[in-house]
């Protein structure tokens, strides 16, 4: 929209009104405000979500697979067979044999929850989500026959262990005596304890070599589940269905989704009510600049009448005032942008301040899942927000400047 000289200069004039208008500028501060708020909420809220979603992905994904084939009764004997299978499958990058049992965990009279995994040494060093992730020792000293585990940091509070301590695992399913079934306890020591930054995995996880884990459930030589990663993991299903009438009879396969249904679908629909309820406040910020231009257009009626004497198209006063308030919004989104990238970029310190203002725990991990508050902005995302924002300026500009066009200058000026 290509503005003339003289309407560059009303506009610029218009914008920063004299001191008998100074209210008309206080609500069109406001409306930049609202703007620039609603901007802020939107993308720090959005980016939230993504990091939110993105994060338990890969941390989830990063322990259990893209998918899993499950042994009937918990038990695949031809494990071996099933790897090679999964490896030979086009879009499948990797397949690692797990044993997981849920258990009990003891140490110095403390009895915890445990989820014992079971993995190749080889795959515990390469695993994204524990590579890297320890707080205290080492996953490197996990050896098969050493007895030495890798526990979660959450469990090693609770239990009140640390590197070195000796905690016992037990399995209710022992052996077969006369006097009935014992329940079986082995001793281990601790070698190193993780974070992988979701709490609920954090709390449970006691990581130990495969051959430990068969030993400590009698398993023999068969495992659990062998776990699929892939090159596409949106398309998964479609990538492992070959491979679902060659495990048929011996095991079922579950992906990402199917494990993960309900907490995924909510992130969805939370997703989209945020968005939703987040965009009223611009469409509010959009009546500020509607109510503060309609207020502009009044004040300024004798001089719109005597710029249609001198020959002013109605198009031009339209333009001037539909500059006006796409500048305002301009500012506001830019604001928006500026405040919220720096909300992003602080947020734990944000959140820090939050919860020493309120008193409360504003980002619990129990109630949260992640131990820390994630944030992944999603550029092509931003810049949706800002042109909606845009939009709905433009748009409020609409009426005020046809009501500015609209001015008779002979009514106007007759008593004049």
């Amino acid at each position: 929209m290509l503005l003339s000289r003289y309407e560059r200069m009303i506009a610029r004039r218009y914008l920063l009104p004299g001191r008998s208008e100074a209210f008309i500028a206080v609500v069109a501060g406001f409306s930049l405000v609202a703007v620039m708020l609603g901007v802020a909420a939107l993308i720090v809220v959005m980016s939230v979500m993504n990091g939110f979603r993105a994060e338990l992905f890969d941390k989830i994904t990063g322990l259990n697979g893209h998918a899993v084939v499950q042994g009937y009764g918990g038990q695949l004997r031809d494990w071996r067979q099933i790897v090679r299978q999964a490896e030979a499958t086009p879009g499948v990058t990797s397949a690692t044999p797990l044993i997981e049992q849920p258990l009990f965990a003891s140490f110095n009279g403390r009895v915890e929850f445990a989820q014992i995994r079971g993995m190749r040494v080889e795959d515990i060093r390469s695993n994204p989500a524990l590579k890297g992730k320890e707080v205290l020792g080492s996953l490197n000293k996990l050896e098969p026959g050493r007895e030495e585990v890798a526990i979660g940091s959450r469990l090693a509070e609770s239990l009140g262990a640390s590197i070195g301590s000796k905690i016992t695992i037990i399995n209710p399913a022992g052996s077969a005596t006369p006097f009935g079934t014992m329940y079986r306890s082995v001793s281990y020591t601790v070698a190193a304890i993780f974070e992988v930054g979701i709490y609920d995995f954090d709390k449970i996880f006691v990581v130990m070599p495969m051959e430990d884990a068969q030993t400590l459930l009698l398993l023999g030589d068969a495992v659990s589940m062998v776990e699929i990663d892939t090159n596409d993991p949106d398309n998964v299903q479609q990538i492992v269905a070959p491979l679902v009438q060659k495990v048929g009879g011996r095991g079922q396969i579950v992906d990402w989704r199917q494990m993960n249904r309900e907490l995924f679908e909510a992130l969805s629909v939370d997703r989209v009510v945020s968005f939703t309820v987040l965009s009223i406040i611009l469409i509010v910020a959009s009546f500020n600049i509607v109510s503060s231009l309609i207020m502009l257009v009044r004040s300024k009626t004798r001089d719109i009448a005597v710029l249609r004497t001198m020959g002013a198209s109605r198009a031009g006063l339209m333009r001037i005032f539909v500059t006006v308030g796409v500048i305002i919004g301009t500012f506001g989104v830019a604001a928006g942008a500026v405040l919220g990238f720096l909300f992003i970029t602080f947020r734990a310190q944000v959140v820090q301040f939050i919860g020493l203002v309120t008193g409360q725990n504003v980002w619990d991990p129990q109630m949260r899942f992640l131990t820390e508050l994630p944030a992944r902005t999603d550029t092509f995302e931003t810049i949706g927000i800002c042109l909606m924002a845009l939009l709905f300026s433009f748009l409020a500009t609409l009426y005020p400047a046809w009501k500015a066009a609209s001015t008779d200058p002979v009514q106007v000026l007759r008593y004049e």
